[in-house]
C-alpha cells in the first residue's frame, strides 16, 4: 500500500483538499472534522495549511488535527513578498508537522498561483520536501480568472516560474478561467472545479494502489511527469450505456473534460490512461488498438485497466493525464500580466508625481497660527 501526503495550501489549496476529505468520507461527514473515518483508496494524510485562520475554520471536512495555521493575523493580503518571509520564519514549525506524519511514497502540493498564502509557499515547500524527501512531489497548480486583477496575473507569473525552477516531479494546471465555460456562476464554478480535482486525484490514487490487468504504477506517473516541459493537464470522461470503451477515452481528450486547455494530440508529450469498469465491457483489444494510436502521436502511453464488478456494467470512468511540450495558454497569461505589471507602475509614478506636484504648492511656506 502505498503512503500518500496531500498538502493543501492557501484558501484554494484548502477548499481542494477539504474536497477531497468529502469524496473519501463517503457518508454521513457531520463529525468528520473531528473524526478520522475518511474512506481513502489507499493510505493517505492530509494538512491543510494557512497563514489566513478564518480559512481554515471554515474546513467542514478536514480534521481539526490537520490544520495548521502559520500566525500572520488573517492572511498575508496577496502579497508574495510577506508570505515567503512568513514560510522562512515558520519553515521549523511547517516541516515539523509534516515529519509527524511519517515517510511517504508520493507527495501531492495543492495551491493557487494567485493567491498569497499558497502561491508564495508552495515553491518554497517544494524545495524543502526535495530536499527532505526522496520521492515524487507532483503540485497541482491553480491558474486564476482573467478577471481577478493585475496582482493576481501577476503572483501567477511570478509564482509558476519558481515552481518550476523548485523541480518537482511534474505540475498539473487546472484553469478556473477555462473550465468556468462549464460551470455557470462563480459560485458553483469553485465548488465544481474542487469537486472535479479532487475526484480526479481519488480516481488517481485507487489506480496506482490497486492490482490491474494492464498496470500503471508510481514509476510510470514519475515517468509521465517527467515528460515535456515537465507541465500537464489531467482529463476524465464517464460513459452512458451503449458507448464503446473507444469512445470513452477519447471523450476525456475533450476540451469539457481537461483541467487545462491543451490540443493533446499536437502538444501531448507522454500520457497515462486508467480505465475502470466492468470486465464484460473493457474490450482490451480496443484499449490497445486506441492506446496505439493515441501513441503515434504523443509518443509514449502508459495504459491501466481496474476492473470494478457491480453497478459500473455497461459504463466505463477514464481519466487522463498528459504532460505537455508546449502550453500556448501560459505565453498568454504571460504576456498579459507583463502588460498588467506595466500598466501598475506607470500608474504609480502618475501618482506620485501629482502628489509632489500638490506638496509643491507650500515648498517655501510655513503654518501660521
Amino acid at each position: 500500500m502505498l503512503n500518500i501526503l496531500i498538502l493543501g495550501l492557501g484558501q484554494c489549496g484548502n477548499r481542494i483538499l477539504d474536497s477531497i476529505n468529502h469524496e473519501a468520507f463517503a457518508g454521513d461527514s457531520t463529525f468528520a472534522k473531528y473524526y478520522s473515518h475518511q474512506k481513502f483508496p489507499t493510505s493517505v494524510k492530509t494538512i491543510a495549511i494557512n497563514t489566513a485562520i478564518n480559512d481554515l475554520k471554515g474546513l467542514r471536512y478536514t480534521l481539526a488535527a490537520d490544520r495548521l495555521h502559520v500566525p500572520h493575523l488573517h492572511g498575508v493580503g496577496a502579497n508574495r513578498n510577506i508570505g515567503k518571509k512568513m514560510f522562512e520564519d515558520n519553515k521549523e514549525m511547517i516541516l515539523g508537522e509534516i515529519d509527524k506524519r511519517g515517510s511517504f511514497d508520493l507527495i501531492f502540493v495543492l495551491t493557487s498561483t494567485a493567491g498569497g498564502s499558497g502561491s508564495s509557499f508552495a515553491p518554497l515547500l517544494v524545495r524543502e520536501l526535495n530536499q527532505s524527501y526522496n520521492v515524487p512531489i507532483v503540485c497541482l497548480a491553480v491558474l486564476p480568472f482573467r478577471d481577478e486583477g493585475t496582482i493576481s496575473l501577476q503572483n501567477t507569473a511570478f509564482c509558476l516560474r519558481e515552481l518550476v525552477e523548485a523541480k518537482p516531479t511534474g505540475i498539473l494546471l487546472v484553469d478556473n478561467q477555462y473550465l468556468k465555460k462549464y460551470a455557470g456562476d462563480i459560485e458553483s464554478a469553485f465548488d465544481k472545479i474542487n469537486t472535479t480535482t479532487a475526484k480526479r486525484i481519488l480516481f488517481l490514487l485507487e489506480a496506482l494502489n490497486s492490482e490491474m490487468l494492464m498496470v500503471t504504477d508510481l514509476g510510470d506517473l514519475k515517468t509521465v511527469m517527467g515528460g515535456g516541459v515537465g507541465i500537464g493537464t489531467m482529463g476524465y470522461y464517464e460513459s452512458t450505456n451503449g458507448s464503446t470503451v473507444k469512445s470513452s477515452i477519447l471523450g476525456s481528450f475533450k476540451p469539457s473534460g481537461l483541467l487545462f486547455p491543451a490540443n493533446v494530440y499536437d502538444e501531448g508529450a507522454r500520457a497515462m490512461l486508467i480505465v475502470k469498469g466492468d470486465k464484460s465491457y473493457l474490450d482490451l483489444d480496443m484499449i490497445n488498438k486506441t492506446v496505439d494510436d493515441l501513441s503515434m502521436e504523443v509518443g509514449q502511453v502508459f495504459k491501466g485497466v481496474l476492473v470494478k464488478k457491480g453497478r459500473s456494467r455497461g459504463r466505463s470512468k477514464v481519466l487522463s493525464l498528459f504532460t505537455l511540450n508546449s502550453v500556448p495558454e501560459l505565453e498568454k497569461i504571460y504576456s498579459r500580466a507583463a502588460s498588467s505589471i506595466q500598466v501598475e507602475i506607470e500608474k504609480r509614478d502618475t501618482s506620485r508625481k501629482q502628489l509632489n506636484d500638490a506638496f509643491a504648492h507650500i515648498e517655501d511656506l510655513d503654518p501660521i497660527y
